[in-house]
This record gives C-alpha cells, sequence and structure tokens, in this order.
C-alpha cells in the first residue's frame, strides 16, 4: 500500500497540477564530453569508525555520534538510465510513478489528477506565480519521461535514473544481488575520508570558486546561475570522484537509503547502525506516514534554502514518492 505525504520537500498546497503539457526543462542540454565515460562497476569502502552526523546545521542531524561501519562495495556512480532499462527489459517491471493509484492510498479530498499515473517534477515559478510554488504534480511523468510527457531520455544514457519510488529502487538492488546503503554507509562514503563539514578541502561549497559537486548556484528558486555547468541534472561523473573513487555522493540526485526516518539520531546504535524501525517513524513530524532516509542533496539545493549538499545532510521522504531529483545506488557487504 501506498501511503502518500508531503515531507519537508512538498506539501499539497505547493504543487501546480500540470494534466497535458510537459513542464519547462531544467536538465542541463550541453555537451557531456568532460564527463566520465568509465561506467558500472563498483569501490570498496573501507571499514572505519567515523563521526556520524553534525550538531552545527540541522536539528535533525544530530547528536554527532561516533559510528564503526564494516568494508563494503559501492556503486562507483549513482545507477543510470541504461542501468534502469536493463533491469525493466529483463524483469518487466513497471515503477510506482507508471501505475494507477489506489485511490484508498490518499486522503477523500485529493484531486482527480492525483489518481493518474505521474510523478512530482521541479518547474520553476513562472513571473507572477507564489515563489514556493516549484513542485508539480505531472501526469505522464516518470523515468522514461522525466520532464514531462512528451520529454524521453533518448541521448541521456548515462544521467541518474529519476522518478523512482524507494521499491523501485529495493528492486533494482534485489535484482542486482545487492541491497541499498545504510545512511551510515553512505555518510561514510561520502564523507571522503575526512570528518569535516564538507567532502573537500575548505569549508566553502566551491573553494576558491571550484565546483566539486552539482548544486544551485544564485537565489532558489528564482535565479539559476550555472556557474558549476549544469543548470539541472547532470550526468554521472561530470565532477572528480573523491579519494575513493567515488562520484557524485554529493549533489546532482538525492538518494535512497535503507533506514527509516527519525529527525534525530540514536547515539547508541553505532556498530553498523541501520537505524530506527518502521513503527518508530511513524509520526516522527512525517505526518501520518513513515519515512526513508535521502542523502547527499540534489542540484536543487542552494545556499539560501537547502544547505544539504554535506555528507551529514539527511532528508525524510515518502518512500512511495518519486520526484525529478531522487535516484539511488547500492551496495554489496561481504557475508
Amino acid at each position: 500500500m501506498r501511503k502518500i505525504f508531503f515531507s519537508g520537500l512538498f506539501s499539497v498546497a505547493h504543487l501546480v497540477i500540470i494534466q497535458s503539457a510537459a513542464a519547462q526543462s531544467t536538465m542541463a542540454s550541453h555537451s557531456s564530453s568532460s564527463c566520465s565515460e568509465r561506467l558500472g562497476g563498483q569501490i570498496w569502502i573501507e571499514g572505519s569508525e567515523f563521526v556520524m552526523g553534525d550538531d552545527t546545521t540541522y536539528q535533525e542531524e544530530g547528536p554527532a555520534h561516533p559510528v564503526t561501519v564494516s568494508g563494503f562495495w559501492i556503486d562507483a556512480h549513482e545507477v543510470t538510465n541504461s542501468q534502469f532499462a536493463e533491469f525493466v527489459e529483463e524483469t518487466d517491471y513497471v515503477t510506482v510513478a507508471e501505475q494507477s493509484p489506489d485511490p484508498a492510498d490518499w486522503p477523500e479530498d485529493v484531486p482527480a489528477e492525483f489518481l493518474q499515473p505521474g510523478s512530482v517534477l521541479f518547474t520553476p515559478p513562472a513571473t507572477g506565480q507564489l515563489a514556493e510554488n516549484w513542485w508539480s504534480w505531472v501526469a505522464g511523468t516518470n523515468w522514461r519521461h522525466p520532464e514531462g510527457p512528451e520529454s524521453n531520455i533518448v541521448g541521456k544514457d548515462n544521467y541518474p535514473v529519476v522518478h523512482i519510488a524507494f521499491e523501485d529502487a529495493l528492486a533494482y538492488a534485489k535484482w542486482a544481488e545487492r541491497s541499498l546503503p545504510t545512511e551510515a554507509q553512505f555518510e561514510l562514503a561520502a564523507r571522503n575520508k575526512r570528518n569535516s563539514r564538507y567532502a573537500w578541502d575548505g569549508n566553502e561549497l566551491a573553494p576558491n570558486g571550484h565546483h566539486h559537486a552539482n548544486t544551485w548556484q544564485g537565489s532558489f528558486p528564482m535565479e539559476n546561475n550555472p556557474e558549476d555547468g549544469y543548470p539541472g541534472l547532470a550526468p554521472v561523473g561530470c565532477f572528480e570522484p573523491n579519494d575513493y573513487g567515488v562520484y557524485d555522493l554529493i549533489g546532482n540526485v538525492w538518494e535512497w537509503t535503507s533506514n527509516w526516518y527519525l529527525p534525530k539520531h540514536d547515539p547508541a546504535d553505532s556498530l553498523n547502525p541501520i537505524g530506527p524501525s518502521q513503527q518508530e517513524s511513524f509520526g516522527s513530524s512525517n505526518g501520518d506516514s513513515a519515512a526513508r532516509v535521502i542523502k547527499g542533496g540534489s542540484y536543487l539545493c542552494a545556499e539560501n534554502y537547502c544547505l544539504r549538499y554535506r555528507p551529514a545532510a539527511r532528508q525524510a521522504q515518502e518512500s512511495g514518492l518519486g520526484t525529478s531529483h531522487i535516484g539511488f545506488r547500492t551496495v554489496l557487504s561481504p557475508d
């Protein structure tokens, strides 16, 4: 059963219903010649003790506490359209966004448009619109049509697959005989062998003007100055890998983890932590639904709005809802 709610990233009041036309494109149209062509494969992350969480930015990231995580393999980059297409071709899998929603999973007063197959799309506010109206439920939007029903992924094999609900990511991981990373595994890999605010040297998003990740430059959501070269989603591997050799753990798309969400950490859960139970996640500032943790931030994270392009950053996301800025990668843990 899909129990739908809109977390801090969304609210029903902030959605603009679009039934027929695709929303304005936000994907980069430039050449991706500078991006890595070495796609696929996994990178070994050595087991380590590190300080998980952060006490200085958002309350839900604390308390910072030491944890120990055993070694594991992690995908070198986000799962791409090409990789997901191979999975779908072999299994005939149908994603949540391609299915007709069950009215029983929605509030009684939900608009009829929400009961069509579709997904949530970022649409920059038009002149005269309220600045907070940047999300649209667009019927016909899914991983094959990421910018609305008239769009497609032709020529975008190496872009991260998006509009993926948690169960879609989990199905792919099981097919690949892997799993989704725990929040601690993701954070260890994203910290890039550092216990610092960012995953790179310096205490700035772009030290000396150098961007290490695909984020939003300008005043979100009205002003988009793509100083990092990408006004929207980027192909995987367009920014240098971190010290482990892993790409895009920060920025580009948020990524699913296996953890249920609570707006805090449990310091006692310190050895290969798996987070709270599903029951504990209910009612933890998520309305009447449980949520999963997503990590890494996205191309929509800006300094004036979303300082979540940091390893410790985390966000609650309803598991039955995909969007245009959520993807995933998988891990393999030794037996």
